[in-house]
């Protein structure tokens, strides 16, 4: 059996696009993401998936590159998830440009 966490509109400042005018002047971008996961044996964070820690593994690709493509970007965030979490099945993200 599996379970499902859904983090929406993680707003973030960050230098990503083709245009060298974008990565250089920095824009707003929202990320969700939905990971599913095998529910947990027992009721403790260490046999979870930690929203917290998802959201910091997102801020901290944003903070480190600047990606061309969002889809670039996206799955970046979805390979760092997977290969982070252990109990991570499958995940589906999504980045947008909140000003384009």
């Amino acid at each position: 059996m599996s379970h499902k966490l859904i983090i929406e509109n993680v707003q973030l400042f960050g230098h990503h696009g083709v245009r060298d005018d974008e990565r250089e002047r920095g824009q707003l971008f929202a990320v969700d993401a939905e990971v599913e996961f095998d529910f947990p044996r027992r009721d403790e964070l260490s046999e979870t998936v930690d929203y917290v820690q998802v959201i910091e593994r997102i801020r901290e690709l944003n903070e480190a590159y600047a990606f061309r493509l969002l889809e670039t970007f996206a799955q970046a965030i979805a390979e760092k998830i997977v290969k982070d979490f252990r109990q991570v099945r499958r995940v589906r993200v999504r980045v947008k440009k909140l000003r384009p």
